[in-house]
């Protein structure tokens, strides 16, 4: 059974809001692979994949300092601090499956996925800024050329080529799941 990779992002990102929300609030004891235990448990065996959302949450907490220091000149109206904490999220997880994981999931479905949680759990109009800040992060990082062999990008050393078909079944696979949502 492939893995529902649109749930396991919902399942992240709900760990990264409490998480972000714990820890501002001074809560030593907040540790975001507890934190996706817990919720992972009443969907695990619709999951499939769990290690997808222990992955992705632990690579957005890693990495939050520098994907927000990304989001800032992306959109440069709405500091940081000001952005709802469920937008925020959604994009630091758009950002990092752009920056760190266009080998396994592709561009434009990072992006789709955003928009989708933002549909689902953001306010109003958070699908049409999701969109449109990691639209622009799309093309600052100049993932584009989809076909093209130009891995000379710092966060991109490893080529491309060499997973593409794992990628595009990867792309059915996760529009497919986007859809039926």
């Amino acid at each position: 059974m492939a893995s529902n990779r649109h749930l396991g992002r919902i399942i992240s990102l709900q760990s990264l809001y409490e998480y972000e929300f714990r820890s501002k609030a001074g809560d030593a004891t907040a540790d975001i692979d507890h934190i996706v235990a817990k919720n992972i448990i009443p969907y695990e065996k619709a999951l499939g994949d769990t290690e997808f959302v222990y992955a992705l949450s632990r690579g957005v907490v890693e990495k939050t300092e520098e994907l927000d220091k990304d989001l800032t000149p992306l959109a440069p109206e709405w500091p940081i601090a000001s952005i709802a904490a469920i937008d925020r999220n959604v994009l630091r997880i758009g950002l990092y499956e752009l920056k760190f994981c266009h080998e396994n999931v592709p561009p434009k479905v990072a992006i789709n996925e955003a928009v989708e949680l933002a549909k689902a759990f953001g306010s109003e109009n958070s699908s049409k800024f999701i969109n449109g800040v990691l639209g622009t992060a799309f093309k600052q990082l100049g993932l584009g050329a989809e076909d093209s062999s130009d891995n000379n990008h710092g966060n991109n050393k490893e080529s491309a080529e060499t997973d593409k078909p794992t990628a595009e079944e990867s792309a059915g696979e996760e529009a497919s799941h986007a859809e039926g949502k």
